[in-house]
Parts: structure tokens; sequence; C-alpha cells
């Protein structure tokens, strides 16, 4: 079949590259298709959508209101058929889209629904600004899946975008210190740190003006590698309270190797989905959420285009999500993309509904998260 070939001649390219090539390829398909087929395809996928079973003939006549004959509606299936648009699951069953036919209708043929009042009165309540900005994250990525019933998931800032403006050391009791920085304009972080000894406070002040001289408007990133390559180098070269301060740095923007990359939620909701709900097949789903690189990946193709991005089925490249279609979109501060938002689900998604939802929600999530001054506690 054609769109079969077209799949394997596509697989070869990566990222972007790869659904542009896929989009062109089922547009271009759409010129072989009249207004009839293209209702017939429409209507298919929208039932199949709402029920999950294979449709009939005889409930495309009933529901197409073309006032076609079951042995037309049969022609023109096979027609379909042919450009690998549906297929039917079991002999003298219906028939169910393919990931090209949802393709097709989602870019061709889907009419977007605007969310109602009570879902974005929701979410401008819970994605108003506060003072964690993981908190947000959380907050985002249940939304997400409470709305949908699908799992939501919104990666973490980039720390790479993340810029170091000011810090400062404050003594507590029992050999802590109060670690307080000020990140890209005016976002105010604190976090308690356990040192190896008591300072004074003249001595922590004298850490964080040496660091604030060094690391200021570079990025957390850059600052964690800076201070782990100076510990790593003649530290004899160092007075004692240069090794102090960069050891204190590296307590502050110490990260955990295996801490989250993403939050994800609700995705148990998976569970109740029949084409999703083989023990097996849950199983390397729950896996690849669980080994985050295959999911990494392709959030990362969506940090680098703008709007709504889709993977539907093998389009991901990932033959775990075979069955699986992502809808992400890019969320920004400083208007610039710092991480990405979506919703995980079956190919049967209701896309007219979830691609306005992830949009709206990815600009509210940006604008919380905007710079903001909190308050050290």
């Amino acid at each position: 079949m054609l769109l079969s070939l077209i799949f394997c001649i596509a697989s070869t390219l990566v990222d972007g590259v790869l659904i542009l090539f896929l989009e062109a390829c089922v547009a271009n398909n759409t010129l072989d298709l009249n207004d009839r087929s293209l209702q017939l395809l429409k209507t298919l996928v929208e039932r199949y959508i709402s029920d999950g079973q294979p449709v009939g003939s005889r409930s495309l006549s009933k529901d197409s209101a073309l006032n076609l004959s079951p042995a037309t509606i049969r022609n023109v299936m096979a027609d379909l058929e042919d450009l690998g648009l549906v297929h039917s699951p079991h002999t003298s069953a219906g028939r169910i889209p393919t990931s090209s036919g949802y393709r097709l209708f989602v870019d061709s043929l889907l009419t977007v629904k605007p969310l109602d009042n009570q879902e974005l009165s929701r979410l401008h309540q819970n994605l108003s600004a506060k003072d964690d900005d993981n908190q947000m994250i959380g907050i985002a990525s249940k939304l997400l899946s409470e709305i949908t019933q699908m799992a939501g998931i919104v990666t973490l800032p980039r720390r790479e975008l993340t810029c170091l403006r000011h810090i400062e050391f404050l003594p507590l009791s029992h050999q802590r210190v109060l670690v307080i920085f000020v990140t890209n304009e005016q976002e105010v972080h604190n976090k308690v740190i356990y040192s190896e000894k008591n300072f004074s406070a003249s001595e922590l002040q004298q850490a964080g003006a040496y660091l604030n001289a060094i690391y200021c408007g570079q990025s957390l990133d850059a600052v964690r590698s800076a201070v782990l390559k100076e510990l790593q180098l003649d530290q004899e070269r160092m007075n004692q309270a240069m090794l102090d301060a960069i050891k204190m740095a590296q307590l502050a923007f110490e990260t955990d190797d295996n801490k989250d990359d993403y939050v994800l939620s609700g995705e148990t909701n998976l569970m109740g989905f029949s084409e999703l709900s083989g023990r097996n097949h849950l199983k390397q789903i729950f896996d690849a959420f669980s080994q985050k690189q295959d999911i990494i990946h392709l959030l990362d193709q969506s940090m680098k285009a703008d709007g709504v991005q889709i993977f539907i089925g093998e389009e991901s490249g990932y033959q775990v999500f075979e069955q699986c279609s992502l809808v992400t979109s890019s969320y920004s501060v400083n208007n610039e993309v710092v991480g990405v938002l979506g919703v995980i689900g079956p190919t049967r998604m209701a896309y007219e509904k979830i691609i306005p939802f992830v949009d709206v929600t990815a600009k509210l999530l940006g604008a919380a998260l905007n710079p903001k001054t909190t308050t050290p506690s």
C-alpha cells in the first residue's frame, strides 16, 4: 500500500522532519479522495473514537447523512483501506482508523472545540502564580490527567535556561546553612544545606561574594559543572575560604541523578482503555514511563516546534506507543521555551477537546511560572 511504503521511507527520518514528511504525504492523499469519501472517513473516525468498536457500513450509512447504500459505502471503505487510512481488525468486522487515517482526520477534517467555561475556570483557578514552581508543575500534570482521564505529563523547566543572578548564605543551627539564590530576573529560591562545620555570618557572606563574582550570569548547569571541575583540580592552590565557598556551592546546586525529568499523573487511567489494557502492553508502557528515555526524546521534539504537536501511533518512532497518541505543547518563561506538557492516551482520543485543552494549559502554566519574587521560608 502507498502509505505503508511512505511510513517505511519516513521511518529513516528523525525528529520534526519525520512529522512534516508524514503530514505532507497524508495531505497529498486528500487529492485522491472526494468529499463523499472524506465525509465517510470523518464519520468513521468520530464513531470509533466515541464507541471504540469497529464501524460497519450500516452504521456509516445511518450516521453520515449521505443517503448512500451499504454497498456503496463498502466500496468507499475498500478505497480507504487501499490508501491505508482504515483497516478491518477481523474478517467480516467493521473498520477502524489507522494512524494515517487519524493523521488525515486531525490535519484536514477535525473541528476543534473551545473549552467550556467550567474547564476554563478550573484551569485559571488552579494555574495561578504560586511560590513553588514544582508545585505548579505538579498541579498542571494532575489537571491534564483528571480532566482528560488519560495520562498527564509536564517536563520540569530546563536548568540550562535558568541563569544565576545572586546567591547568599545565612547561618542556621546545627551546621545548617540557608541558601538564598535569585535566578533569571526576579525568581527567588531557598534551600537548606548541611555543612561540614559551623560558619560565621561573615564567612558565609564572603563565600557568597566570591561565588557571585565568578558565576553570576551563568546557567545553573554551567555553575554546577564548573564547581565540580574546581573540586577535581588541585585544591592546594585554593585558600580555605575559596574551598569552603566551592563546597557550599556544590551542596546548593547538586542534583539527584535519579530526580524526575518530568511529572507524570494518571498513568493508571490508561488501564481503562481496552486497546491498551493487555498486561504485556501495559507493562511495556509503564516501563517506558519509568525508563524515561523514549518519552524524553519525544518531548524534546516538541521543544523545537511552535504550537501543539501531535504524535499518532507509529509516528512516535517507538513500538511501545503504536497504540497511543501524544498531544503536546511547549510552555515558555521570559519568551523562552523551557518545557513541554501534554496528554498521553489511546489513538482514539477526542482530539477536538484534547488539542485546545493542552494548548490553553501550556499558556497558563507559562504565565504562572513567569519571573516572580517569592519570600524565603
